[in-house]
């Protein structure tokens, strides 16, 4: 992408124009999230792909948003839920398959899998697959960060279910009384595994970070754009040295809680899942609103999803034929 495409729209501005490169882009980002997801799931289905998988389908608006507001040597942590996090901070589609495949061309050598994928060239701190369990780890990331006086930011992604563990209220706590470049993002797709989070969290959710002082915002996180807009200012406000931010982006994951979660009937109906699909799609919406305001057309449109789904599926070709690790490093890369 072109400098051009990197500038930044001034939240809020109606009477601005947009920048259609840049929202091109992001949406070339949500496809690329989108068709992966797909393939994980495909691969799983086929028995291609050894283990589980949390699909982020549904939620690419978030990960996209957040990622294109930071540079590239910001740090962002994920969650179990994180191949879209990877990509959107950076990561390429064959090096991700190799890792969910346990190829040694993966990020972690094939040894991180699904939910511990890293990348440190792009300022991914890694995925984790403890609820919350990376909250401490952004948040050291951000004490660095403000220590060193590099003028990077951190991005905790959480889900709503990380709001019940103590870890996070250590940390956001610390994280306001130092004024740390921290913004927690946490992504509310309703369920907790198979609860809705309404049976397990009390109160508001943008409560959690009011509490402590944070500036806290909610927004609508199937809108790309809003989410971005919204980040940018929260990323700015933390580079000026104004302490910690609280992001709530509503949003929904179309599938189950793992690739194996299909019959989800019994916490909820296929009535909603359809109607988050027809009304509050990330993807359709962002390309009708590029359509509408001249910045592309159905042809590019179905460009972008054809050129896309090539790259992806040779990425997964690449990850199929690449080799495994040797047995002789069984014990390297491994910490206890």
């Amino acid at each position: 992408m072109g400098e051009s495409a990197k500038r930044k729209m001034e939240a809020g501005r109606d009477d601005q124009p947009a920048d259609g490169e840049l929202y091109i882009h992001m949406y070339q980002q949500m496809v690329k999230i989108r068709e992966f997801e797909e393939k994980v799931n495909e691969m799983y289905m086929n028995a291609t792909m050894p283990g589980l998988a949390h699909l982020y389908t549904g939620q690419e608006a978030v990960a996209v948003g957040v990622c294109e507001a930071l540079r590239t040597d910001d740090y962002i942590t994920s969650t179990h839920r994180g191949h879209g996090h990877c990509l959107a901070k950076g990561a390429t589609v064959d090096r991700m398959f190799a890792e969910l495949l346990g190829k040694e061309a993966g990020y972690c050598r094939g040894k991180g899998g699904s939910m511990h994928i890293a990348d440190l060239d792009s300022g991914n701190l890694g995925a984790n697959a403890i609820v919350g369990g990376s909250a401490g780890i952004a948040t050291g990331a951000a004490l660095s960060a403000k220590r060193l006086n590099t003028g990077q930011v951190a991005v905790c992604f959480i889900g709503e279910g990380a709001l019940g563990q103590g870890l996070f209220y250590e940390v956001v706590n610390m994280a306001q009384l130092w004024k740390l470049p921290v913004i927690y993002v946490c992504e509310n797709n309703l369920y907790n595994e198979y609860t809705h989070y309404t049976e397990t969290t009390a109160g508001e959710l943008i409560l959690r970070g009011e509490a402590f002082g944070l500036h806290s915002e909610v927004v609508d996180g199937q809108d790309v754009r809003i989410v971005y807009e919204t980040m940018h200012r929260l990323v700015e406000r933390a580079r000026r040295g104004e302490g910690p931010a609280f992001l709530v982006c509503n949003t929904y994951r179309y599938y189950g809680h793992h690739v194996g979660d299909i019959d989800r009937a019994y916490y909820r109906s296929k009535g909603e899942e359809q109607e988050w699909r027809r009304e509050r799609d990330p993807l359709s919406t962002l390309a009708d609103w590029l359509v509408e305001h001249g910045y592309a057309d159905e042809k590019i449109v179905d460009q972008i999803h054809a050129a896309t789904k090539d790259e992806v599926d040779a990425g997964a070709e690449f990850a199929i034929n690449a080799p495994y690790p040797d047995v002789s490093e069984v014990d390297q890369h491994v910490y206890a």
